[in-house]
């Protein structure tokens, strides 16, 4: 197995959004994912920097794909959609919307938000011309090994969410927004307040889920630190990574580490928990409990 990059869910400032993949050159990752996946709106406050950051990764022996949106609504959304296959790198589709700008037969990879469940779905992708899928983050490891056996069968490699907070769903109302009572449309980008998302707890106090503009994700951050030789016997081609604050290439040198055999997972657990937005590590979904549950506290 190998490490990839996602794309980055959250709202950052261009300068933050630059160095952050400057850094990502140097790191032990495979390949990374670049673009905007949840909010339009965000794109022009960083796009200028997309290019620099598609060189400084291509130069460094990156795999480099764009992402699109996770939810295409809008006419200059279903633009933008096509503007991505002219710039020469495979494209992740999010949206199944986006295959309609990708011609019959053109290689493109499939993101976590394309529900993957079954092997006629990956059968049906890779006849269109998939040539990467990671899967969406819920499925439990024996579904995961029943899909890594098609994909190796097809030609397609397979992926899984190693680290990171969940993407659960994308709305049509801007949670942040409304939190802090405007529109959508003059939401004044309140969600680069938080970086790392904006944690909701239940009405008794505990921590439920995070919001994140439109996108709801997990509260925990998913981990499969404990879980990396069971995903390698299971087929699987790759870990994702899904960007957040901190040193971030320290984490993926722990991971790369880890994959290596040079780290255990209780170490590798530890670094990410020390690191991950609220502390809390989950990885029930791959392991059959709820999505919530950590198999370090069975």
């Amino acid at each position: 197995m190998d490490l990839t990059v996602g794309p980055n869910q959250f709202f950052w400032e261009a300068p933050v959004w630059a160095a952050f993949y400057r850094t990502l050159a140097e790191a032990p990752v495979a390949r990374v994912v670049l673009g905007e996946l949840v909010c339009s709106k965000r794109l022009p406050y960083f796009q200028q920097e997309i290019p620099a950051a598609i060189e400084v990764l291509l130069a460094a022996g990156k795999e480099v794909a764009l992402t699109s949106l996770a939810l295409i609504t809008l006419k200059r959304e279903r633009k933008l959609t096509a503007d991505l296959i002219g710039m020469g790198l495979p494209i992740e589709v999010n949206d199944l919307s986006a295959l309609i700008h990708i011609p019959q037969g053109t290689p493109f990879w499939v993101g976590p938000l394309i529900n993957v469940y079954n092997e006629g779905t990956l059968r049906w992708l890779a006849g269109r011309g998939a040539t990467r899928v990671c899967l969406p983050p819920e499925l439990p490891l024996a579904s995961v090994a029943t899909l890594a056996a098609e994909g190796a069968r097809l030609g397609v490699a397979v992926e899984v969410w190693g680290h990171g907070r969940v993407p659960l769903a994308i709305a049509g109302r801007c949670y942040h927004a409304r939190l802090h009572d405007r529109a959508k449309d003059n939401c004044q980008f309140v969600c680069g307040e938080d970086p790392d998302g904006r944690e909701v707890e239940t009405l008794d106090g505990q921590p439920f889920l995070a919001v994140n503009g439109v996108q709801t994700l997990s509260g925990s951050t998913a981990s499969m630190a404990h879980q990396v030789e069971a995903l390698a016997e299971a087929g699987v081609n790759a870990l994702r990574l899904s960007p957040q604050t901190g040193d971030f290439g320290a984490l993926c040198r722990a991971w790369a580490a880890r994959l290596a055999g040079q780290m255990d997972g209780a170490a590798l657990a530890a670094l990410s928990a020390a690191m991950a937005p609220g502390a809390r590590l989950s990885d029930g979904f791959l392991t059959g409990e709820a999505g919530v549950a950590w198999s370090a506290d069975a």
